[in-house]
């Protein structure tokens, strides 16, 4: 049975046509610059041959009908039909408070979805663009949203809320919603599985760590308790990202630089985190690179990450009363062993105790903690797309 799963950006989109017999990728592409000139499709077959494709895409449903010609194609397609496509599942930023679980589509998903543009206005519309094309050009095939929002709705409300007048929440729905929740969810999923624990009986701090950053509270299987907030700029200091401030910051830098709304979103967001505080890049591979150089600046960003992550670690131990393990994933959690060892460093106060020769693995599902470590230390690469498709075909059958 195979699920084809879509993650559609503003001009991109990803996919993967995933076997659900033996869980694995039988085609895996991208389409860039959607709208625009040069439009191109990348598309890789089970073996790794690549196919490149040109073409004029005006828009999602031309890039979807690309894709879907591609995987019938005689020569490197992966079916030899679409009806060998059982369901699509599709990744939708955000579902705001309306959705904890993921759900097939239908009218009342997609009116849901449209309301939730304001909270997530760059994802939603080319997340909803990507359902309609394939509505339109697979009639009859189900359709499922996996949100990235889904998997925090556990929290309690004293996690969630802010300080703010209810009112604004009541208006609003301002609050804590929490981005990653598909990565989270599988990792912790695993995690019981390498255990040999039942998730109910598990304390697990589930560290997803690259670019875009975020650290969860995951108790008996659900999420109490996230680093990202209303908006995934929230936490810690990321690529690009602030992370936590002062709010006060930001109505003083838009008077001292003289900048609007639209200015300061923007520079918090695409200007700031490792790559503000470093000068040199906002990929953690060039800063760790420039800090054993001594760049002073690379240095004190790596510190700062460092630091935060730490800080949530402590503080989602607390909330917890205890923690069972802690999951390293995503880009810099499954790949840089100097980070996930300064992380694990002054944390024996919680029982971490990790296998120095263990963690110089790379990109691989591992305990490298040491055998009597109290709080075990997991590395799980983690997979969006199987998660979504094992929502959809959990959904559709």
């Amino acid at each position: 049975m195979k699920i084809l799963v879509i993650n559609c950006g503003s001009s991109s989109l990803k996919y993967q046509l995933i076997d659900m017999t033996t869980k694995t990728n039988i085609s895996i592409g991208l389409v860039e610059r959607i709208g625009l000139e040069g439009a191109i499709l990348t598309h890789r077959t089970a073996s790794g041959e690549k196919e490149v494709i040109t073409a004029e895409i005006p828009d999602h449903t031309a890039a979807i009908g690309l894709v879907l010609k591609a995987l019938v194609d005689p020569k490197y397609g992966a079916v030899k039909e679409l009806k060998e496509i059982y369901a699509v599942g599709h990744r939708v930023l955000h579902g705001g408070h309306k959705f904890s679980a993921s759900v097939i589509v239908d009218d009342a998903v997609m009116e849901a979805i449209v309301e939730c543009i304001p909270l997530g206005p760059l994802h939603n519309p080319p997340n909803i663009a990507g359902i309609e094309a394939c509505q339109k050009l697979m009639p009859g095939v189900s359709q499922v949203a996996v949100f990235d929002t889904a998997f925090h709705q556990t929290m309690p409300d004293y996690a969630y809320m802010y300080g703010l007048p209810y009112e604004l929440y009541e208006k609003y729905k301002i609050r804590r919603y929490g981005f990653h929740g598909t990565s989270h969810k599988y990792v912790s999923q695993r995690a019981a599985v390498l255990l040999e624990k039942p998730p109910e009986d598990l304390k697990l701090i589930s560290c997803h760590l690259g670019n875009g950053s975020s650290i969860t509270a995951i108790r008996g299987g659900k999420c109490i308790e996230t680093s990202m907030g209303f908006t995934p700029l929230a936490g810690l200091l990321m690529g690009t990202r602030c992370g936590d401030l002062d709010p006060a910051i930001v109505a003083y830098v838009m008077g001292k630089e003289n900048i609007g709304i639209d200015q300061i979103n923007d520079y918090m967001n695409k200007k700031c985190g490792v790559l503000g505080v470093s000068g040199v890049s906002s990929d953690f591979r060039d800063v760790e690179a420039a800090a054993n150089l001594g760049n002073d600046r690379a240095r004190l960003a790596l510190d700062i990450f460092v630091h935060d992550v730490r800080k949530y670690i402590g503080a989602y131990a607390a909330a917890m009363d205890g923690v069972d393990a802690i999951i390293f994933t995503a880009g810099v959690g499954e790949n840089s062993a100097s980070m996930r060892a300064a992380i694990c460093d002054k944390m024996s106060y919680i029982g971490v105790s990790l296998d120095q020769e263990k963690n110089k693995t790379r990109g691989q599902e591992l305990d490298i903690s040491e055998i009597n470590s109290a709080c075990k230390v997991l590395v799980i690469p983690t997979n969006e797309e199987l998660m979504i498709a094992v929502d959809t075909l959990e959904l559709t059958r």
